[in-house]
């Protein structure tokens, strides 16, 4: 039995970004209880070490659910192997205007333009120290909106150097569609600047902490071939440690007369599956065998968890799929990923 099958009616009534706040109040209140862990089940053990870090299984949280890192304990009963928290920014801002989130139920999607909204570093940091999960977890770093694009690395650079010592991992945010310019920091010259000054900074500061943290970059589903092979030549050119592959697509093809199919801002969810398997397949081919990829987008089954890895993942992120399925959709896809790359390797 799945018991959010229940609560989803209730919420799916409301404005999404209304029902998301108040499923978080939810999911808080439920670990206090105890009650979350009940409902989720006992974690999967399943232990795999990717980027120099060992997970308890392939399958985390997305960025996204919580900006701010303020559920982090909360979702650690839900039996993720990790969680990613963020996209964070040096100083708070509110993102763009409301409504900026909607539902697209037909296509098991979302549409939001949420604009990095969040309460900044000092507020993230106060947070993250708080909790007492002593698992993986990724810190999302990003750029404020009104920090021009030209000076964004001094943005990036400050957010590195703020959540590094709480950090297993930092993530390196450069690919969602809802600030201004932003994806243009994929380009080839902005990317390779970008990275050479990341790189420097991380060396300095594994130094100054006596401790190595690793950097991944989160990149979009909508770069062609070209675009793609040039951003794995700079992961390797630079040493990043990792790839998450991907963030929301600005593409419509897949939910074409649907209601909602016309909003700005990135699509999440089923329809997005397709294109980020693309962007997997091809990162793969052009990567080291064992160079870490971080599958994400459109795992709403543990049947698409699986396809993320038959692509080339070494790990698995849900975002979407959470809100559609609820915890459960986290223990099926830990499973079905123990027995799947069990027999993979067998």
């Amino acid at each position: 039995m799945n018991p959010y099958q229940f609560a989803r009616p209730f919420l799916f009534a409301m404005d999404p970004e209304r029902a998301h706040e108040m499923a978080m109040t939810a999911i808080d209140t439920a670990a206090a209880t105890g009650a979350l862990r009940l409902i989720s089940g006992a974690p999967v053990n399943d232990p795999v070490s990717v980027m120099g870090l060992q997970f308890r299984n392939r399958i985390g949280l997305a960025a996204g659910l919580d900006k701010n890192g303020a559920h982090v304990d909360a979702f650690a009963q839900m039996g993720f192997g990790f969680i990613e928290v963020g996209t964070v920014t040096p100083r708070p801002q509110p993102g763009n205007p409301k409504p900026r989130m909607f539902r697209l139920a037909e296509a098991s999607a979302i549409i939001n333009r949420m604009g990095f909204n969040n309460q900044g570093l000092d507020a993230f940091m106060a947070n993250v120290s708080r909790a007492r999960y002593t698992g993986i977890l990724g810190l999302n770093i990003g750029k404020n909106a009104d920090t021009p694009i030209e000076q964004a690395i001094d943005d990036y650079l400050t957010g590195l150097e703020r959540v590094y010592p709480h950090a297993s991992y930092v993530t390196v945010n450069i690919s969602s569609p809802n600030t201004k310019d932003l994806r243009k920091l994929q380009g080839a010259d902005e990317l390779d600047a970008m990275l050479a000054a990341l790189r420097e900074r991380q060396q300095r500061l594994a130094d100054q902490h006596r401790r190595y943290v690793p950097v991944a970059l989160k990149i979009a589903p909508d770069l062609d071939d070209a675009q793609i092979e040039a951003i794995a030549a700079k992961l390797i050119a630079h040493q990043i440690d990792g790839v998450i592959a991907t963030n929301t697509t600005i593409s419509r093809d897949a939910v074409l007369g649907l209601p909602h199919a016309k909003e700005p801002g990135g699509l999440s969810g089923a329809p997005v599956r397709e294109a980020s398997n693309r962007v997997i397949r091809a990162l793969r081919q052009l990567l080291p065998a064992d160079y870490p990829i971080i599958g994400v987008g459109g795992v709403m089954s543990a049947a698409d968890a699986c396809e993320k890895i038959d692509a080339g993942a070494s790990l698995v992120q849900i975002y979407t799929g959470l809100i559609y399925r609820g915890p459960v959709l986290v223990r099926d896809c830990a499973r079905a990923l123990k027995t799947h790359c069990a027999h993979r390797s067998a």
